[in-house]
């Protein structure tokens, strides 16, 4: 069965997705360069995603977990692009590489962050 909690961080995760993808989309319309888009909306989307996520998913607000929630960002971010590769090395074109990804680095994500970064203890 899955978890309230769990249910509200595919929820935020949805409204961190729409935020990052809106910041880059305003930044390339006011004429930045793609490469600077996309680390302006990745460092500010990463700082929103902790906001919310701490505080609508695990109900915590403590901002000195920003370090737990960088790395483990991090680790996600490379899982990621093996993980692809590893399917496009199988000629599994890119779309359906990141597709097929996807849902185990949601969980993944949502465990690492349930028990490293926010965790009760």
């Amino acid at each position: 069965m899955i978890s309230k909690q769990f249910m509200r961080f595919i929820l935020i995760g949805i409204l961190n997705t729409a935020f990052g993808y809106s910041l880059y989309a305003l930044l390339i319309f006011l004429g930045l360069r793609y490469d600077l888009a996309i680390l302006i909306a990745t460092v500010l989307g990463v700082l929103f995603n902790f906001k919310t996520t701490g505080a609508l998913v695990f109900n915590n607000r403590q901002n000195n977990l920003i370090l737990r929630y960088f790395g483990t960002y991090s680790i996600i971010y490379l899982l990621n692009v093996l993980l692809v590769w590893l399917m496009l090395k199988s000629n599994i074109n890119s779309y359906l590489a990141q597709a097929f990804v996807m849902p185990v680095l949601v969980v993944l994500s949502y465990a690492m962050q349930r028990d490293f970064v926010f965790r009760v203890r």
